[in-house]
């Protein structure tokens, strides 16, 4: 028996911890650079705020609703889910963290009597500790837990946690699931099953294995229909590996000279490397991308992607920023107003071992960078992210006065919140 453990509106729920006052109200989250609205409380989806909702539609749309806004903030996150996932590793025999708010558990050989009891104890044991609510899947297979969930989080009446263990259960569950919500169906394969006439989780489970097989040649859409089916196929690597990662982020307005660029081409590669490292992981090709306003049909357009194979996989910071910013010189072309870029790493496989390659002969400068790098990440964890960072992460602007320069971080978060669990000067100080 498979279960998943879900933080309800993980972003929102992660800000309510340390401000109660705001449970039962109106609550988003912004995304980075305070784009759009990437998290809503169950009080904002009520009020019809979209996720992908630019924030400057939220202000237009409703200008006379107390509405708290906040900005992404990833260190707090990551500590508060951290710590639901502590508590899982405690409570299931064996677990695998699926994302940040997401952690699936394997309970072999626990009664089907103790299940749903065991579900709701963990509930309640982790808003008890840290104060953020979960929902829990439990199934004989991941994609049925995940459906499972879906119910545990809408319907009071489970107690946050819904059990499928019988054949009538999977099949009414089906019945009310619409297949473009199914795990591993996405928006694209949704709409070519709509045009099917295929509406529900149901009617997806219950195609012929010919009529599937002709029209969708794809592992995963395979899998996917095995498992609502009740058979157990998704293998765990299947999901813990990534082929790549990507840090990828729109502007805060456009951007037209080569400098700036470079300063958030570095900020996007220095996460990647330490996404890399915080997963025990190198990477032996860096690519950079790069485009302008696409919506924005009065101006020339323009995009480019270059990539590049590094000697030796690493996951240091110094190497994939200074081959990022080599990228970025090649793929840029004045004239042009910018509006996003990203950063991918690829060809990731186990930090250890390495192997050199036979032409980058200068291990010496490579264990010192990696020596560089644990020094930085460990500063980083103790006070807070960002306490280090390349001098190639930050911009000058000018002061309050206009007078002088200032360094200032490079991506904007103007609600942001505090990190009272990670950063010593945003330690809660009580009246």
């Amino acid at each position: 028996m498979y279960g998943i453990v879900d933080c309800d509106n993980c972003y929102v729920s992660c800000e309510r911890v340390f401000r109660p006052d705001l449970v039962g109200k109106p609550v988003v989250v912004l995304s980075n650079n305070d784009g759009c609205v990437v998290a809503r409380s169950n009080e904002a989806k009520r009020m019809g705020i979209k996720a992908g909702m630019p924030y400057f539609r939220l202000q237009e749309q409703f200008p006379d609703h107390k509405i708290a806004v906040f900005s992404s903030n990833y260190e707090l996150y990551g500590e508060l889910t951290a710590r639901v996932v502590a508590i899982v590793r405690q409570e299931a025999p064996a677990y695998f963290r699926y994302s940040i708010d997401e952690c699936f558990v394997y309970l072999d050989g626990m009664a089907r009597a103790e299940l749903k009891l065991w579900g709701e104890r963990l509930h309640d044991r982790i808003e008890r500790s840290v104060g953020v609510p979960v929902s829990v899947g439990l199934a004989p297979n991941k994609t049925l837990a995940k459906l499972a969930s879906h119910f545990a989080k809408r319907y009071p009446g489970y107690r946050h946690c819904c059990l499928i263990d019988s054949e009538e259960k999977r099949v009414k569950a089906l019945r009310l699931y619409p297949v473009g919500d199914v795990w591993g169906i996405g928006r694209r394969y949704a709409a070519r099953l709509n045009a099917m006439g295929v509406q529900t989780a149901y009617d997806f489970a219950t195609m012929s294995r010919e009529r599937l097989n002709a029209n969708f040649n794809n592992i995963v859409i395979q899998r996917t229909w095995a498992e609502l089916n009740g058979d157990d196929c998704v293998p765990n690597e299947a999901m813990a590996m990534k082929k790549s990662i990507c840090t990828s982020r729109s502007f805060n307005g456009m951007i037209s000279d080569l400098d700036t660029l470079k300063i958030h081409v570095s900020n996007y590669a220095a996460r990647c490397a330490e996404k890399l490292r915080q997963q025990h992981t190198v990477a032996s090709v860096v690519g950079v991308f790069l485009n302008t306003n696409f919506f924005r049909d009065d101006l020339p357009q323009y995009w480019q992607f270059r990539e590049v194979q590094l000697p030796t996989a690493t996951s240091s910071s110094v190497t994939i920023v200074q081959s990022a910013n080599s990228l970025l010189e090649e793929i840029y072309k004045p004239g042009y107003r910018y509006k996003k870029a990203g950063v991918i790493v690829m060809g990731i496989g186990p930090s250890s071992p390495i192997q050199l390659n036979l032409f980058d002969i200068n291990a010496e400068r490579f264990e010192k960078l990696k020596a560089l790098d644990d020094v930085v990440d460990r500063i980083n964890r103790v006070n807070g992210s960002e306490t280090l960072i390349l001098a190639a992460q930050q911009y000058r602007q000018k002061d309050a006065q206009g007078k002088a320069d200032v360094f200032a971080n490079a991506i904007r978060h103007d609600f942001r919140s505090k990190n009272p669990t990670t950063r010593w000067s945003d330690i809660i100080r009580l009246k």
